[in-house]
């Protein structure tokens, strides 16, 4: 019989987590399988892209839908269901790798890691206050992380390299699920004094200053985070490019994601960190565009560490202010509405294919170096002023 300190909030917690982190392996592993795919299907860089990108078109409805169900009939009911469906789409990108197929797949895997992101983030705030924002931030970001370097190493070294890595994802989200669902009891949501800078939030809070504050930052996660994954590694040297290489480029961009986080934490950056980000994006999309068409190994390495330090300062900044300044009835709505943002990067690497014939590679990454440097300016005008929940 199970005893009740299954059910206390740090169980539950590390169960909501784990689901997270296999959720972001579900989600970001696929890049590790591009190279893959287009050696063994014969499918072209665009369409690759194209398939990349559509899991964020089903984001989009499951995290407004899901974030603003979870505020209204709890965050199980939407996130368990969530995750087991992103493993359903994971079991469809198994079954068929012509693109129509793929594009289903990844399509439902976005429907379900959408649900799960959103409605799962606010559920870890539920549980831990700031901490489990933070948490939340950390593990999704090692999921999107690990996720490319296993399949990445197993479509490598594995018999059915486009067969065993969806099985070994699938199966670890079934588990999850079952995790969360024995664990991750709901709890009331609660508020929890800050330790970077910022204080709790009015009780009614102001889901206006939640977005004013985490929506600008939100622009540059994903942004920055799949350029490294994608857009850089065609341009290294022949034969450096292959499954192992985007696992080994995830984990150096979203590992730097994940310490920088940490970093920001113990120097108490507070809001500051969100400038800090949005630099660490200009200087990263302004050595794309100084390196240009052919990119050297001893330059991508870096790269991947600058573009990964904006993904996580700016994700962390954009969700404590969600946290910190939203009305707690509506963190799951606003949470997703920021996540929505944040993915909207996943449509940059396509751009930037489509771009490329007529336009070539400095040019669109020297414009987004000049948008990240707004956005960094913009920021520092509001820390100026004052964070509302300081």
């Amino acid at each position: 019989m199970r005893s009740s300190r299954d059910h206390t909030p740090a169980r539950g917690l590390a169960a909501v987590l784990g689901l997270l982190l296999v959720t972001g392996w579900a989600a970001n592993h696929f890049a590790a399988l591009i190279p893959v795919l287009a050696e063994v299907e014969r499918l072209d860089q665009a369409v690759l892209d194209g398939v990349f990108g559509v899991y964020a078109l089903g984001l989009v409805p499951g995290l407004v839908g899901g974030g603003a169900l979870s505020d209204r009939v709890g965050r199980v009911a939407v996130v368990l269901p969530g995750a087991l469906l992103a493993a359903g789409g994971t079991l469809l990108l198994l079954l068929d790798h012509d693109a129509t197929g793929l594009l289903a797949g990844r399509f439902v895997v976005g429907l379900g890691a959408g649900l799960t992101f959103g409605a799962g983030t606010a559920w870890a705030a539920d549980l831990g206050g700031r901490a489990g924002t933070v948490l939340a931030g950390v593990f999704l970001t090692s999921g999107f992380a690990v996720g490319p370097l296993v399949s990445g190493a197993l479509a490598t070294l594995a018999p059915a390299p486009l067969a065993v890595p969806f099985v070994v994802s699938a199966a670890l989200s079934v588990l999850a699920v079952a995790a969360a669902g024995a664990y991750a009891v709901p709890v009331t949501p609660r508020r929890r004094p800050g330790s970077d800078g910022r204080a709790s939030s009015p009780t009614g809070g102001s889901a206006r200053a939640a977005l004013a504050w985490a929506l600008p930052v939100g622009v540059l996660v994903f942004a920055s985070v799949t350029v490294p994954l994608l857009t850089l590694p065609p341009r290294l040297p022949d034969g450096l490019a292959g499954p192992l290489l985007v696992g080994v480029a995830a984990v150096l961009a979203l590992g730097s994601g994940v310490v920088v986080q940490a970093v920001a934490r113990r120097r108490s950056f507070g809001p500051r960190a969100g400038i800090a980000g949005a630099l660490c994006a200009a200087a990263a999309f302004g050595g794309a565009a100084a390196a240009g068409p052919s990119l050297p190994l001893v330059a991508f390495l870096p790269l991947c560490v600058l573009f990964g330090s904006a993904y996580g300062l700016c994700l962390r900044e954009g969700l404590l202010d969600i946290e910190s300044l939203a009305p707690v009835a509506r963190r799951g709505v606003l949470t997703g509405v920021y996540y929505v943002v944040t993915y909207l990067g996943f449509g940059l690497p396509l751009l930037l294919t489509s771009l490329e014939p007529v336009a070539g590679v400095r040019a669109p990454a020297a414009v987004l170096a000049a948008v990240a440097l707004a956005i960094a300016a913009l920021r520092t005008r509001q820390v100026a002023a004052g964070h509302p929940a300081r």
